[in-house]
């Protein structure tokens, strides 16, 4: 299947496939246990304490990276008619010479080399996490923010991108795909609870309240083959979602694949129950496209995770650096 019809795998199959979830009561958005006003949900979970206990525990040593690069032709969301990442020359120092923009003249141009440079690209675009406005039910987000109420033309009034505050926590990845002793999971392969138990069991690892939780597929090999890394990924099932949110209590979920969650949907009339279960009505943010290749590699399921996503007002996500760091 190639990228173009990614799109109708999820908005036609999906919603064309009745499972026995379908039976289940229609979903609402979630109401904050931290308050009517509250916009971060799970985030309240990270505390002074939590951040220096998890600090208080790094031991120095290889430092991992966890975000992709950007460039065009990148994978990204292109087949729902959203903006392919784009980059292009503003200044040049040959340019600069020519065009004397800042009206220094020809010697000093020739001299100081100027280089500059300008990006466009949806801002679920790379390694981002999802603001907990990105998917609601019936025209509310989490918390019964409404889109009647608090949307406007520059963007959401609650819980914008730029509420996020920059992330500290104990991280834990859940290698799947090795679990499975697999490279990478298949096309279309749904994460169960089953798969997290046992990978975490054969990790030697137990998730804590307030873990920032990273599942492995091993789909990051397939990342500079945009067309390969977006045909029909392996993601989470909305079993293992709700054993992440619910009994784990994760702060955050994420994963090394452009969705989360796998496809066809497991619910009918929604085309993407793991997504609006978490941000909706768990108030549990996303994150994407988590290269956790380097961690794989390295053994390393248990780590301290630091991550800062871009304060976009208003916006429904967010770019993110984040990195792992070992801990005793």
């Amino acid at each position: 299947m190639q990228t173009s019809t990614f799109l109708p795998l999820v908005l036609g199959l999906a919603l064309s496939l009745p499972l026995s979830a379908a039976a289940e009561t229609p979903a609402t958005v979630g109401t904050s246990p931290w308050g009517r006003d509250d916009q971060l949900g799970a985030l309240n979970m990270m505390t002074e304490r939590s951040r220096a206990s998890i600090l208080s525990r790094i031991t120095g040593g290889t430092v991992y990276d966890l975000s992709v690069e950007y460039f065009i032709g990148m994978p990204g969301w292109h087949a729902a008619g959203d903006p392919r990442y784009q980059i292009w020359m503003t200044h040049t120092p040959r340019g600069t010479v020519t065009d004397d923009p800042l009206q220094v003249g020809e010697a000093a141009n020739g001299h100081v080399s100027y280089t500059g440079s300008a990006i466009s690209m949806y801002t679920h675009t790379g390694t981002h996490l999802d603001a907990l406005n990105h998917f609601g039910l019936d025209g509310e987000i989490y918390n019964h923010f409404s889109a009647d109420e608090h949307l406007g033309d520059a963007g959401w009034q609650m819980t914008g991108a730029e509420t996020i505050p920059p992330i500290v926590a104990r991280g834990v990845m859940i290698d799947v795909a090795t679990f499975r002793r697999l490279d990478m999971l298949p096309a279309g392969y749904r994460v169960t609870r089953a798969d997290l138990e046992g990978a975490l069991a054969r990790q030697g690892v137990e998730l804590q309240a307030g873990d920032v939780v990273l599942i492995r597929t091993g789909r990051m090999a397939l990342y500079e083959h945009a067309s390969r890394y977006m045909d029909n990924p392996p993601g989470l099932g909305l079993e293992a979602a709700r054993f992440l949110a619910d009994e784990s209590h994760a702060m955050i979920v994420g994963a090394d694949n452009l969705s989360f969650e796998a496809f066809p949907s497991e619910i009918e009339g929604n085309y993407v129950p793991v997504h609006t279960y978490l941000l909706a009505q768990r108030g549990v943010p996303i994150m994407e496209l988590v290269n956790l290749e380097g961690l794989a590699q390295a053994g390393l399921y248990e780590f301290a995770f630091i991550g800062g996503s871009l304060k976009l007002r208003g916006a429904d996500a967010a770019p993110l650096r984040p990195i792992a760091l070992p801990i005793d």
